[in-house]
């Protein structure tokens, strides 16, 4: 039963991995892997009662992440519904192909830290296609777009999920994931910039403009930038109240967004039922990526019953035993190792096995706040752009763009690579300079 858990969640990673070929959805391939996984754990003989324990104690924790992320994501949607992001995009006229790739990437890096890197991934695609008129720039963009965003969520809480999940799990604490990871993922995004800065040159031609819908006027610009500004406080709110109370993050997400909920309910009271159908949260969460919350469940169901059939712990004796995470060195290799694997898979179910592989022992590098869980959260951020399957925001990018997987491979992934490998050297440094 042992080595049979591991050859179907191997097989339910090959299929996430190959979704696109196979034609699969990955949350189907999750939700399948999680629950079979953890049947053959129930056969294979522990007490049912144990079992059940088992399982419910980790529901508990898996639980608190999806519903972290259905807040974030309904939130996002209320202000996107609302035009609320417009209020920062339309300010842009530069037709410079180098100055909008700077303006491009930076408002992405810190939309990724406040919001996620999926969604902002959304809503910057979105913006070049009002932009750019040419395929390939539009591309370039969208490429470097993937790295902005996931180097933009990787030093943030609620940036990315491997974050969000090392933070909710207690491995790190929100004011030193930022402070620590800041100037790396600066660093990783800096230098493909600097490299294309050199590199491109000339002007970007802008498609010819779409005619206005008859209901744009229903929502005003100051109920925009209301929305706007109420949405970003109640994402930057939820570390405070975290911090305050002590509570489960997904308590501060569920307070900002019933919040906002009641805001924009009493915004739109005396319009038409059906302009608030649309703008509204009721309607906004038809839109939310359901399947994304499904897959979630499936791959952290899955890696939890590793983690309770003791493989996660025989695996990190493993590399112990081989790699050695005793030193500093072997904690940079194999941080750097989860980061580059992220690229060719999803890196949720990896952060998820590192956090079931390692206990938060004191005096050790995998304490609460050490060396190996803030170094995982950069590399498993960053790494995923080297492909464009290795993260959502890439997913999320090559599904609305049709990019393919080839081009990718030859026109972003050197850069990619350049920004992750500098970034490491950053973080290596940095530690260097603070403790010696």
């Amino acid at each position: 039963m042992y080595t049979l858990m591991i050859v179907v969640f191997v097989l339910g990673y090959a299929a996430i991995a190959f979704e696109h070929s196979l034609k699969i959805d990955k949350a189907a391939a999750a939700l399948v892997t999680g629950v079979v996984c953890w049947t053959i754990y129930v056969i294979g003989g522990p007490d049912l009662h144990e079992a059940e324990h088992h399982l419910l104690e980790h529901l508990a924790e898996i639980s608190g992440i999806l519903f972290f992320l259905l807040g974030a994501m309904t939130i996002v949607e209320v202000v996107d519904s609302h035009g609320g992001f417009s209020v920062i995009t339309d300010r842009i006229s530069t037709k410079s192909i180098r100055n909008l790739l700077w303006i491009i990437a930076i408002l992405t890096f810190f939309f990724s830290a406040i919001l996620d890197n999926l969604t902002t991934s959304i809503v910057m695609i979105s913006l070049l296609r009002k932009l750019i008129k040419d395929r390939e720039t539009r591309w370039l963009f969208a490429g470097m777009v993937v790295v902005s965003a996931n180097a933009g969520g990787a030093f943030s809480p609620i940036g990315d999920v491997t974050t969000t999940m090392l933070w909710i799990g207690g491995q790190v604490s929100a004011e030193n994931i930022i402070a620590y990871i800041f100037f790396p993922s600066v660093v990783c995004l800096l230098v493909p910039l600097t490299y294309l800065t050199f590199t491109i040159k000339g002007n970007i031609e802008r498609p010819a403009e779409v005619p206005p819908k008859s209901d744009d006027h229903a929502i005003t610009r100051k109920e925009q930038t209301t929305v706007l500004i109420a949405g970003v406080l109640g994402l930057l709110f939820v570390p405070i109240f975290k911090t305050v109370t002590h509570l489960p993050p997904f308590m501060g997400m569920m307070f900002s967004l019933g919040t906002l909920w009641i805001l924009t309910d009493v915004m739109h009271r005396r319009k038409p039922a059906e302009i608030r159908r649309n703008i509204g949260v009721l309607g906004v969460l038809r839109k939310v990526d359901t399947p994304s919350v499904l897959f979630f469940l499936g791959i952290l169901l899955a890696v939890a019953s590793l983690q309770t059939g003791g493989q996660l712990n025989d695996l990190a004796a493993g590399l112990d035993a081989s790699i050695g995470t005793s030193t500093q060195t072997g904690i940079y290799l194999v941080g750097s190792i989860i980061g580059v694997l992220s690229a060719i898979v999803d890196n949720v179910p990896l952060v998820a096995a590192a956090m079931g592989m390692y206990d938060l022992v004191p005096g050790t590098y995998f304490a609460h706040d050490d060396l190996f869980w803030k170094f995982l959260a950069y590399c498993a951020g960053t790494g995923g752009s080297l492909l464009i399957i290795g993260s959502a925001a890439g997913v999320a990018v090559m599904g609305l763009e049709r990019i393919p997987f080839g081009w990718y491979l030859k026109k972003i992934t050197f850069l990619a690579a350049l920004g992750y490998f500098a970034g490491i050297g950053a973080y290596i440094l940095q530690r260097w300079i603070i403790f010696g």
